[in-house]
């Protein structure tokens, strides 16, 4: 029996892999100095939350076969320190992945949007037809109960690939570590500027991935990226490459159609960059042996990732809809997708500044423009946040001249926000909240629904 202790255990994606190696019968220990929901709750379900919140370098010891590191980590911490005194092997995240799938075939969903969401749709397409997959996704799905599933049986393994850092210990992106045969990159809009200080240093990060891939591989790419279409045909890559682009469709009642060959498919999802990655989606089960009526038979039923434009309430006159949108063209495109598919119904707009980058007063000018689709928008962040990362104050005049939105609401405090929300007229509304914090604590969700 294998026995592995993570360090960092309550962040996402580690608290997925502690439990899928739990199910697999594995001895996991884990330690960290905050775990939060939902990671608290699901540790305690299989019995991995730690007895106490802190490191603990003494629960290191010599019959541990693997100390697995996250990011949360600091590059001094007690235990890491007392593994690699230990010698000990010690792995980040995605080098833990690598090692299970450097066997198999290896599918890479790259770009710097769209990865949760294209990778959630092959995994849809593959469980609907019962093909086993070895996978590692950035949300909950529907359907799945870890966001990462290991095992000897399958011979396939699809990744999404984060272009962040790989560990306190390991600069490279996670990206980097997943050697591809098959890749997609949906497109590339700068982000991270905390690790990726220029454009051009965020690029290079990309032409990396594509020299990465197979030799005999394939890589899937959107040519409707302003950037993406020139990094490709300049950078040696893999020996089939294949762009895409938006796929034939038309919206009749709120409803959005997809039209092929076979016949015209509703979807539940909506939206521009939704519909390319379902075309990259397709191009990737084309390439697993999946014919694309099967696809789209199969497609046709997916809902959605969590949180990535989630639509969590409707009624008569009346949607709601949730995003983890945090970068500027995640935002535009996100508010361009929702007006768009509900074109004569006023639109109200929420998002937090929440990252790095996006609290940073050098990167805050990308944010111009990305809310003008929204009737009604609203920006929210939390001086604390602020604090935490260490960056200087701001003003609220500097958020509304990097939106260049003179009639912008923006928040620093959360009740302001709340009363806010209680005073637009929502009857012919749609909403949407736009977020990868927690806007100050307040249930905005709870908030507008008693409205309803």
């Amino acid at each position: 029996m294998q026995r592995i202790h993570f360090i960092a255990i309550g962040g996402s994606a580690m608290h997925n892999l502690a439990i899928a190696l739990h199910k697999k019968g594995y001895e996991i220990t884990g330690s960290d100095d905050e775990i939060f929901e939902p990671s608290r709750s699901r540790l305690s379900r299989y019995n991995l939350l730690p007895p106490e919140e802190g490191w603990r370098p003494e629960r290191i010891h010599n019959n541990l076969d693997a100390v697995l590191v996250g990011m949360h980590a600091k590059k001094d911490n007690p235990e890491l320190r007392a593994a690699r005194q230990k010698n000990l092997p010690v792995f980040s995240f995605p080098e833990y992945l690598y090692e299970h799938a450097k066997n198999k075939k290896r599918i890479v969903i790259g770009g710097s949007h769209g990865k949760t969401t294209n990778t959630a749709m092959i995994l849809h397409v593959l469980h609907a037809l019962d093909k086993p997959c070895d996978f590692m996704v950035g949300a909950q799905l529907e359907g799945f109960e870890t966001m990462v599933s290991l095992s000897s049986e399958a011979d396939i393994m699809i990744l999404e690939g984060d272009e962040y850092l790989t560990s306190p210990l390991d600069a490279r992106p996670k990206f980097h570590v997943y050697k591809p045969h098959t890749a997609v990159i949906t497109g590339i809009a700068w982000d991270h500027m905390n690790v990726f200080p220029t454009f051009e240093n965020y690029l290079e990060q990309f032409r990396l991935f594509i020299r990465q891939i197979d030799s005999g591989g394939s890589l899937f790419y959107c040519r409707e990226d302003e950037h993406l279409p020139h990094l490709v045909e300049n950078t040696p890559g893999p020996a089939q490459i294949e762009s895409y682009s938006l796929p034939p469709h038309f919206i009749e009642d709120g409803v959005t159609y997809l039209e092929t060959s076979s016949g015209n498919y509703p979807l539940k999802i909506f939206g521009r960059h939704n519909l390319l990655n379902m075309e990259a989606a397709r191009l990737v089960c084309d390439d697993l042996g999946i014919n694309d009526s099967d696809f789209y038979h199969s497609i046709s039923t997916f809902g959605g990732a969590s949180h990535r434009l989630e639509k969590v309430h409707e009624s008569e006159d009346f949607v709601l809809y949730r995003d983890f949108a945090h970068a500027p063209s995640k935002v535009k495109a996100t508010l361009q997708s929702v007006r768009e598919q509900y074109p004569s119904r006023k639109l109200v707009a929420v998002f937090e500044l929440h990252t790095y980058s996006s609290l940073n007063k050098s990167f805050l000018p990308q944010y111009q423009g990305t809310m003008d689709e929204a009737d009604i928008a609203a920006v929210f962040f939390n001086p604390h946040t602020l604090e935490l990362k260490r960056l200087p104050a701001l003003g609220n005049y500097e958020v509304k001249k990097a939106f260049d939105r003179s009639d912008l609401q923006v928040f620093t405090d959360s009740d302001a926000l709340r009363r806010f929300l209680k005073q637009p007229d929502y009857h012919n509304a749609a909403v949407l909240i736009m977020s990868s914090g927690n806007l100050g604590g307040i249930n905005v969700l709870d908030e507008l629904l008693s409205l309803d």
